[in-house]
């Protein structure tokens, strides 16, 4: 098995938003804000080298929004998802499966392009993709203040081309259809149902941590973004999954930090935090 980290470009979300309660005092010491108080994020993937399959976790925002959207979050940067996976000599038809660790637009975006003449068709024709079902209910039904974050043109094109299946992941054990993943970490907090994939690469536990910690200045417990839709519950969420990587000394994947690609953490006096930054290359 190899695995990469795919970089799909750079975009822009409030500070504030991105973290919670904690005043910007302390959080723009982490991600300093521009002038309209936005801070720079990433959209990482993960590329997942298998026998004969080939895993995408998360694709992106994508690049069929038009303009006004796109100006919202100020999209930069010069990697896109289909230069990444070129880099790498492949390209979106050879990808075999992509999990969708949720559905928010800057996850699933990359699923589905928009064709010269308006139509929207897979961007990964030979994939099967991955969901469950209790995410993808919630997804298509949102309430209205998620709304905003589950496009229709991003989800339900996936659906009516007949390549959806859904995982049933079990507490603690790996899923029969992707059994590359040791197990698939269930979270409430960020939104219903998200997946956090977790598997063994090298000798060590690899965690995709998606949006549960989207950067290495989440790892203090009250840093939950307000983008939570029950953040006393991502609190509980990831103060498990946090003592359990410092416990077994697992990297974790971070999906939005633009400088940061992968952490370690450790248990200190003052809880857990990061105790090493590294590049998946360096494992």
């Amino acid at each position: 098995m190899t695995v990469h980290t795919l970089d799909t470009g750079l975009f822009k979300l409030d500070g504030g938003a991105m973290f919670g309660v904690v005043p910007k005092s302390l959080w723009h010491k982490l991600n300093p804000a521009d002038e309209n108080n936005m801070c720079t994020w990433a959209m990482r993937c993960l590329l997942i080298e298998d026998g004969q399959r080939l895993i995408l976790v998360d694709n992106g925002i994508g690049d069929k929004q038009d303009q006004k959207f796109r100006g919202h979050f100020y999209l930069h940067g010069d990697d896109t998802l289909e230069k990444s996976l070129r880099r790498l000599g492949f390209t979106a038809a050879d990808i075999t499966d992509v999990l969708l660790t949720h559905l928010h637009f800057d996850h699933c975006g990359g699923s589905v392009v928009r064709t010269s003449d308006d139509k929207l068709q897979l961007a990964f024709p030979n994939a099967t993709y991955w969901s469950n079902q209790n995410h993808w209910d919630w997804a298509v039904t949102p309430n209205a203040r998620e709304k905003a974050s589950f496009l229709k043109e991003n989800i339900l094109p996936i659906q009516e081309s007949g390549h959806l299946r859904f995982l049933d992941p079990a507490a603690g054990s790996a899923p029969a259809e992707l059994p590359c993943f040791r197990e698939i970490i269930l979270a409430d907090g960020h939104t219903e149902k998200m997946m956090v994939p977790v598997l063994d690469y090298k000798g060590r536990t690899l965690a995709f941590m998606a949006d549960l910690l989207p950067s290495a200045g989440h790892v203090p417990l009250p840093y939950v973004m307000g983008y939570d839709m029950r953040p006393l519950i991502t609190l509980e969420e990831k103060e498990r999954v946090l003592r359990r990587a410092a416990d077994e000394n697992w990297v974790l994947v971070l999906e939005h930090d633009a400088h940061t690609e992968c952490i370690t953490v450790q248990h200190t006096e003052k809880g857990v935090r990061v105790a090493d930054t590294l590049r998946l290359t360096d494992l």
